[in-house]
């Protein structure tokens, strides 16, 4: 460490104590542990991985993955094929994430060019071509196999360009008094960790709370980006990280995160259950709506009781935009903790169909995401697709299940001889 330079563990507690946000790189069979001198606050994922959690691979045959045969393996193509547009910008010496061992960009383009050459449609063609370029391994934490997957989908909200009676509650662009800071430019050690804030009177602040943006804290700066109907659903939105607005004049528009103000997420589902308003089994969107529209005057507050709060920005062309930067695919992207699975690769799902039922939902995805609640080396959430169908799947679905991540061969080979 440079002379002169904070320490981790005074950099750590001003961390802690702004909001402090980040990620980390790791490796792929690791075991970390937790900073000792702070307890960090993230943003997308924890900053380091509960002690004890490691992500370890184990090579398996494509005939131990349950169903592989039975799935319509082409519907993943598109997927693949856009994480590919996103790997072909990048240099190809770039690590493909932090927990596959030594691999690069450079190990996955020949299969992005072989992929290029599937035709539509043909399932029997796609399944030769990923069990040809891929080699599987099943994803455990330590020696448990077994980790909850649930849903997620693109919420559909009604909106305009102005506000109205109708329409009062704003969706703000990201402000331009917003400072990021990179904790590695003051110790290499924590390089990937960052805080947002804001500066006043020549000192960094966290950024305004939910509460104070509510009560008018970014008035007057001209950062509305579209109005919406509905004060629950805004915060659907904000949960969701996107969504399609349906605007009063007919058209529509995509909308997407491009920020948030720093501070953690906070269940106002589980504050309802702590306050004993709502039993575990009613704290649904559906049950959080009546408890709300029973108690109109505290449901402000109880919005508040989730600090964090997110900034949007208009998305042209397909989407929504996952944490890789390309449009998620309908049934075929996943969100994954990126500290021990990458971005952009295949996985095969092994769970359950939502709601009371024992079908199996067994498919071929993308890690396309990430997402707040997404943390563990066996944790994913699958995307269903946008508005009220794809909510009905969404919402119902929460079960354990199985993961196994597809390795290029390249690397797969690499890693066995080594």
């Amino acid at each position: 460490m440079a002379r002169g330079a904070p320490t981790p563990a005074i950099i750590c507690a001003v961390a802690a104590s702004l909001y402090g946000l980040g990620k980390r790189p790791l490796l792929i069979a690791f075991c970390a542990a937790a900073a000792a001198s702070c307890e960090p606050q993230p943003e997308t994922a924890p900053i380091a991985p509960p002690p004890g959690d490691q992500a370890v691979l184990r090579p398996v045959t494509y005939g131990e993955l349950p169903g592989w045969a039975d799935d319509r393996h082409a519907e993943a193509v598109p997927a693949l094929l856009r994480s590919c547009a996103r790997f072909r910008t990048l240099p190809t010496d770039r690590v493909l994430g932090p927990g596959v061992a030594s691999g690069t960009i450079a190990d996955v383009l020949p299969v992005c060019s072989a992929a290029t050459a599937l035709a539509d449609g043909d399932h029997n063609a796609a399944r030769r071509f990923f069990e040809r370029w891929f080699h599987p391994y099943q994803v455990t934490n330590n020696e448990t196999a077994e980790g909850l997957f649930t849903g997620y989908y693109e919420i559909e909200l009604r909106g305009a360009r102005a506000a109205t009676d109708t329409y009062q509650v704003p969706v703000y662009r990201k402000p331009r008094d917003q400072v990021a800071v990179d904790l590695g430019d003051f110790d290499p050690a924590l390089a990937g960790r960052s805080l947002i804030g804001r500066v006043e009177d020549g000192r960094l602040k966290p950024y305004y709370p939910r509460r104070a943006i509510q009560q008018g804290a970014l008035d007057g700066r001209d950062l509305e980006l579209v109005w919406l109907d509905d004060p629950l659903v805004a915060f659907m939105l904000h949960v969701q990280g996107s969504g399609r607005v349906r605007l009063a004049d007919g058209r529509t528009t995509r909308i997407g995160y491009a920020g948030s103000n720093g501070h953690a997420y906070r269940s106002i589902g589980r504050e309802l259950i702590r306050r004993g308003a709502l039993a575990p089994h009613e704290a649904s969107w559906q049950g959080i709506r009546q408890w709300m529209e029973r108690n109109p005057d505290a449901a402000a507050e109880l919005l508040a009781v989730n600090r964090r709060y997110i900034f949007f920005e208009e998305i042209t062309g397909d989407g929504p935009i996952g944490a890789q930067g390309v449009a998620l695919t309908a049934g075929r992207s996943l969100a994954v903790d990126t500290r021990y699975v990458p971005l952009g690769l295949p996985m095969w799902l092994d769970t359950l169909q939502p709601g009371d039922t024992e079908a199996p939902l067994q498919r071929l995805v993308v890690a396309q995401d990430t997402g707040a609640a997404i943390t563990g080396p066996v944790r994913g959430d699958f995307f269903w697709g946008t508005g009220d169908a794809a909510l009905e799947y969404a919402g119902r679905m929460k079960h354990r299940g199985r993961y196994y991540l597809l390795l290029p061969r390249r690397l797969a080979d690499r890693l066995a001889a080594n």
